[in-house]
C-alpha cells in the first residue's frame, strides 16, 4: 500500500468512527506542530495560506495550492484535505481538475464551495453539478478520496436555514462524502442541518461552543478555518505593538517544544 492510500484509508476510517476535530494549519511548521499534539488528520486553509502569500483569500492560484498542500502533505504522516474554494473556475471541469490537481500533490481529501467571489453564489443545479464532476474525478483515483462539498450561503450573506439544507441535501445527491456549511452558530442549527442528510457533516468551530455542543448535535467533523493562522499572527502583532509602544520585549519569553514538534 502507497503512504497515500494508506492515508486515505486512515482518513476514510475517522468519518466513520467518533467525531474528530480536524484542525487547520497554515504552512509545515504549523502541521507538524498539530501533528506532534496528536491530532488525526489535517485541512488546509485558503485564507491563511493566501495570507503566508501577503495576499488576501481567494488571491492563491491552483498551482500555488497544490504546491502548499504537498508541503503539507510531506510534512506529516497525517491525511491531508485541502480547501480548494470553488475549484478554481465555475464549470464543473474545474471542480473536477481541482481534484484531480491536489491529488496527485499527495491530499486524500479536498472541498468544493457554491461561491464565486466575481459572481456570488451558484444557481443550485449548477452547483450540484459541479459537485458531481469532482465526485467523479475522486472516484476515479483509486483509493478514496474524501470530497467535501460546501454550502456558502450562511456566510454570503443568505443565512437563510432551508436553503443551506436544500444546498447540502442536493450535494449528497451529487455524491459527496462530506457536507459543510461555514457560519452554523448555534445547537439548533447543527442539529437541524445534521438531522436533514445521511452523510457525516463538518461544522466549523465557533468559540461560543465546545466541542461537546458541536458533537452533540450531530457534526462528524469539526475545523476551525484559518482562525488558528489568526490566534498566531494575533499573538505576534501584540508582541510587536509592546514593542514599538513601550519598549516591551516580555513576550519575547515565549518557549516552545521545537526539538518535540520537528523531531524527525
Amino acid at each position: 500500500m502507497t503512504p497515500q492510500k494508506r492515508k486515505a484509508a486512515v482518513f476514510a476510517g475517522l468519518h466513520a468512527g467518533e467525531a474528530f476535530v480536524i484542525p487547520n494549519p497554515w504552512d509545515s511548521g504549523s502541521a507538524r506542530m498539530l501533528a506532534a499534539l496528536g491530532f488525526h488528520a489535517l485541512a488546509s486553509t485558503s485564507s491563511g495560506f493566501a495570507f503566508t502569500l501577503g495576499r488576501r483569500d481567494s488571491d492563491a492560484t491552483l498551482d500555488e495550492v497544490a504546491e502548499h498542500a504537498a508541503a503539507l502533505d510531506r510534512a506529516t504522516e497525517l491525511p491531508l484535505s485541502v480547501d480548494l474554494e470553488n475549484g478554481y473556475g465555475a464549470d464543473p471541469e474545474s471542480a473536477a481538475a481541482a481534484i484531480r490537481r491536489i491529488a496527485d500533490a499527495g491530499a486524500v481529501g479536498g472541498s468544493i464551495e457554491d461561491y464565486d467571489r466575481d459572481t456570488g453564489i451558484y444557481e443550485l443545479g449548477h452547483a450540484a453539478e459541479r459537485i458531481a464532476a469532482a465526485v467523479e474525478a475522486a472516484r476515479r483515483l483509486g483509493f478514496p478520496f474524501m470530497l467535501t462539498a460546501r454550502a456558502e450561503n450562511h456566510i454570503r450573506g443568505n443565512p437563510v436555514l432551508d436553503d443551506t439544507i436544500a444546498r447540502l441535501q442536493a450535494f449528497e445527491a451529487a455524491g459527496a462524502d462530506v457536507l459543510y456549511a461555514p457560519g452554523l452558530s448555534s445547537v439548533d442549527e447543527i442539529r437541524a442541518v445534521c438531522g436533514s442528510v445521511s452523510k457525516p457533516v463538518n461544522v466549523l468551530a465557533v468559540p461560543a461552543l465546545s466541542l461537546a455542543e458541536i458533537v452533540g448535535a450531530g457534526a462528524q467533523r469539526v475545523s476551525v478555518g484559518g482562525a488558528l493562522t489568526w490566534v498566531a499572527v494575533k499573538a505576534a502583532a501584540d508582541a510587536a505593538t509592546a514593542i514599538r509602544d513601550r519598549g516591551d520585549f516580555s513576550a519575547l519569553a515565549a518557549r516552545l517544544p521545537l526539538g518535540e514538534w520537528l523531531a524527525d
